[in-house]
């Protein structure tokens, strides 16, 4: 068994360290049963020292020049060798016992992916609560955040990777993919729980909630079309970090 964790990444010169040691410490669980493990960073057009920092690493690096996370994805999961694809933010820290979890689900034979419930860095009530609610419903529908999610890579393949056409959302719409598919295979959808993955509040802490709001509602007005605009996505690509 080969596992490949990628880990798309623009302008991550400050979190981007931290998440390499935690994949590469989690990684133990991984090679306890056996299995090869290798890195993949893709630098989605960085100009900071993204690159330089995951090479040096002992990770490999691909580059793809436009900016657009499920593109940077794909260009990860191309290169990739793995039977198995594990993508992980630049800004979130994966556990050895969350590797582990994952490394039990595959293991088991019925699970064809998979995702995990997350925590963020913060004491704010309000962004709790909306995290305890995404973790209910990712739970509920099979639906993996985009921080954490672990795929068969023929699975991945076959339902044509994420989507190049939406520029946010890219998680939930592969994700309903893969669940059509693993009841056509009779396989599962595992969304972990019992080791949530550590991720940045970053995103909360650059934008308020009046423009969350807005987003969230033009999102809801446009009937999803919103998410094919670039500039209409500014959380994920307006560059502030």
């Amino acid at each position: 068994m080969r596992i490949s964790v990628v880990i798309p990444a623009f302008n991550e010169e400050r979190l981007l360290p931290a998440t390499l040691a935690s994949v590469s410490i989690a990684g133990a669980a991984f090679k306890a049963r056996g299995w090869a493990i290798e890195t993949i960073v893709c630098d989605n057009n960085s100009t900071d020292r993204t690159a330089d920092i995951a090479r040096a690493d002992g990770a490999i690096v691909v580059f793809d020049p436009v900016n657009q996370i499920a593109r940077a994805r794909n260009a990860g999961a191309a290169r990739a060798s793995g039977d198995w694809l594990v993508f992980v933010d630049a800004d979130s820290r994966p556990s050895p016992e969350l590797f582990a979890e994952a490394a039990e689900a595959i293991a088991g034979g019925d699970c064809l992916a998979g995702g995990c419930t997350v925590r963020l860095d913060t004491s704010r009530v309000s962004v709790r609560f909306f995290v305890f609610l995404w973790n209910a419903i990712s739970r509920l529908r099979g639906w993996a955040a985009g921080s954490f999610m672990f795929c068969e890579a023929s699975a991945f393949r076959q339902v044509g990777g994420f989507s190049q056409e939406i520029y946010a959302a890219e998680e939930i719409d592969l994700f309903r993919r893969l669940n059509r598919l693993a009841r056509e295979r009779g396989r599962s959808i595992e969304i972990l729980h019992r080791h949530p993955l550590e991720t940045s509040d970053r995103k909360v802490r650059l934008y308020t909630l009046r423009e969350y709001l807005a987003f969230f509602l033009k999102m809801g007005t446009s009937r999803g079309r919103v998410l094919r605009d670039r500039d209409a996505c500014y959380p994920w690509y307006d560059g502030r970090r």
